[in-house]
């Protein structure tokens, strides 16, 4: 069974077969630097990684690309209110959403092309555009996309949505970056300068002024990835308007199809409501980090259901993650500490659940990307893992090959591994005085110490090779 995914433009679930085996051209929306990324953004965030993952996992080499949005309506509207030069603005955002990436353990794209530094390119986009009849100079100065004229020539302006073209009236424009789905009308490809934008303009044939939205990722994404490419990612909210646009203005350019496989990420909710900072929900990830929680967490719990289906994001989620990744941790340790021994039993028979086990994540994953089921394979196997090591079952090669295995699907899942806590010194000091107490044969004092380092949140586990000290 091959890879299949449910291809937006299709709206159907589909095999997925590169342009160019084993090459995939990949290009996922980036941030809009103007404020620090939610919990929202980074669910698709996430879910980029994870098909980036999948398809290394598959053995595609996967060329990704995530653009910066760094000139927009909302941006220019905070460097008016800041005071402050455009790059100083957008720089604070940019850096902090890379610095959230990492946390996150997103694989960091291999190109990361930023809206100010394509402005000739997009220049020459528009300008292609109005060559080929597909765009027009309204009277305010400003670039706009004629869907009418694009339509007569036999596109058609609704791919990945179906509109009601009886609601499309010939002239009107808009001129926003974004708009509602009723307002199906031409879109500016180019803002001629007004008072608001300040600073914020380039020369161009056209006049003094600035990109639209929407023409920014088709520059980009064409000029490196090329005029048709694989894949294109994004929340489901970027379907209309502005990946319809994408499709008509960059295929309006090229006569040529612009992306094979359209992916796109459902809502998340919070507590079970739309995310809203007057109704309390509204979470950035540095505001999870400032409540206790790791970016692994965080991230088991953004991949824990399917992608296209609308996830709610909980507080008390966040605690079963912890508690899941705990599970996977325990094991592992257990496995690393026998892989390192000597004089365990061989396995009593040829072991074939690590194949086994490997080869349903794949199909899971096959299956337009079923991390649910994928996840629900590694808990099996991790039961059956403990339940060997509980009876002496494993050998140090068996450990070693399960935690190969390990790695392999956590090359997709990209959970890592926990970090070792930071033992403070006077818990190391207590830890020191039990086993003191042990050696003096004080076992009551021994075990007033444990009770004291429990209270204080640490548990001792007596090992063969010594007490290790736990987090509670």
């Amino acid at each position: 069974m091959g890879l299949k995914l449910f291809n937006t433009l299709s709206r159907s679930l589909q095999e997925f077969a590169p342009l160019a085996p084993p090459q995939v051209g990949m290009y996922c929306c980036g941030p809009t630097v103007y404020d620090f990324a939610h919990i929202g953004n980074w669910r698709t965030f996430v879910f980029a990684d994870l098909v980036r993952r999948a398809l290394e996992f598959k053995n595609f080499q996967v060329a990704h690309v995530m653009n910066i949005t760094d000139v927009e309506d909302k941006i220019i509207k905070g460097v008016r209110q800041s005071g402050t030069t455009l790059r100083d603005f957008t720089a604070q955002y940019e850096t902090a959403f890379f610095d959230d990436l990492k946390t996150l353990n997103c694989l960091e794209p291999h190109q990361k092309p930023r809206a100010t530094e394509h402005i000739p390119e997009i220049i020459s986009l528009v300008g292609k555009l109005i060559a080929r009849g597909f765009a027009y100079q309204a009277a305010d100065g400003s670039v706009y996309f004629s869907i009418a004229q694009y339509r007569g020539a036999g596109c058609t302006y609704g791919k990945l949505l179906k509109l009601n073209a009886d609601e499309l009236r010939p002239g009107e424009r808009v001129k926003s970056d974004e708009y509602a789905k009723e307002s199906i009308a031409d879109f500016a490809l180019w803002k001629a300068r007004s008072p608001e934008d300040g600073e914020v303009f380039w020369p161009s044939p056209f006049g003094e002024g600035r990109p639209g939205w929407h023409i920014e990722c088709s520059a980009m994404s064409m000029k490196i990835l090329g005029p048709g490419f694989d894949l294109h990612l994004g929340g489901e909210d970027l379907v209309f308007p502005h990946h319809e646009d994408e499709i008509a203005q960059s295929e309006g350019a090229t006569g040529q199809p612009f992306v094979k496989y359209w992916l796109h990420g459902a809502h998340l909710l919070v507590e079970g409501k739309k995310m809203s900072k007057s109704l309390g929900n509204f979470f950035t990830l540095r505001d999870l980090l400032a409540k206790g929680y790791t970016g692994r967490e965080i991230r088991r719990l953004l991949l824990s259901a399917h992608y296209r289906e609308t996830f709610n994001f909980t507080l008390d989620g966040l605690q079963g993650a912890k508690m899941s990744l705990a599970r996977i941790d325990e094991c592992l340790a257990k496995l690393r500490e026998i892989a390192q021994s000597a004089g365990r039993p061989a396995n009593p028979a040829p072991d074939t659940s690590n194949a086994s086990a490997l080869g349903r994540f794949g199909d899971a994953l096959d299956d337009d990307l079923n991390v649910s089921a994928a996840w629900g394979v590694v808990f099996e196997w991790v039961g059956d893992l403990n339940r060997r090591m509980a009876e002496n079952a494993m050998s140090p090669d068996g450990a070693a090959a399960a935690l190969a295995v390990w790695e392999k699907m956590d090359s997709v899942l990209g959970i890592g591994t926990k970090s070792g806590p930071e033992i403070p010194p006077e818990i190391s000091a207590l830890l020191e005085s039990r086993q003191a107490a042990r050696r003096e044969k004080n076992f009551k004092r021994a075990d007033e110490i444990r009770g004291e380092l429990q209270a204080k949140g640490w548990v001792i586990e007596d090992t063969a090779k010594g007490p290790k000290l736990k987090r509670i």
